[in-house]
């Protein structure tokens, strides 16, 4: 499987030491320059921007419709629009996108999402974690992921938790 990010995601989950789950469950990450920009070279000694720079199963691909990319920059920042725009290009299996703007724009789009809290989900059905709610509470509390009480409450009920 192949899923495109965009640079929130793989920061938080970076962040809190869980961002292999990715490589676990999807195999190959795909990001746009403008991604991998922001993590590894303005976000230089942050979470996310050595693991970035350096696993080989994160690769860097060029978007080629810079137009869509202009177009969309007037709702979402540059990373979320060529993140977009790149799973327009090669369609992924998922888009891994958590900005409300962006999501609402890729699935105009028929783009298939899903975000940090969607990975948590994923990876503890697999068997990666075994509970979601102790590591969606470090994003929440340590990180400053925000998260509405109702959707706190839908992923436990999702997870079962």
């Amino acid at each position: 499987m192949i899923i495109v990010s965009n640079t929130s995601p793989l920061i938080n989950l970076a962040h809190i030491g869980q961002l292999n789950l990715l490589q676990q469950l999807y195999e190959q990450v795909v990001i746009p320059p403008a991604v991998y920009d922001e993590i590894v070279v303005a976000g230089a000694g942050q979470p996310g921007a050595t693991e970035v720079e350096s696993y080989n199963w994160i690769q860097v691909k060029q978007v080629t419709h810079q137009q869509m990319v202009t177009s969309l920059q007037f709702d979402v920042d540059r990373g979320e629009a060529e993140a977009i725009v790149l799973a327009v290009e090669i369609k992924p299996d998922l888009l891994l996108l958590d900005e409300r703007k962006g999501r609402l724009i890729a699935s105009r789009l028929g783009i298939k999402l899903t975000g940090v809290l969607g990975i948590l989900i994923e990876a503890k059905r697999h068997g990666l974690i075994t509970e979601v709610k102790p590591i969606m509470d470090v994003l929440t509390d340590q990180v400053g992921f925000r998260v509405s009480i109702s959707l706190y409450q839908q992923v436990l009920q999702v997870a079962n938790e």
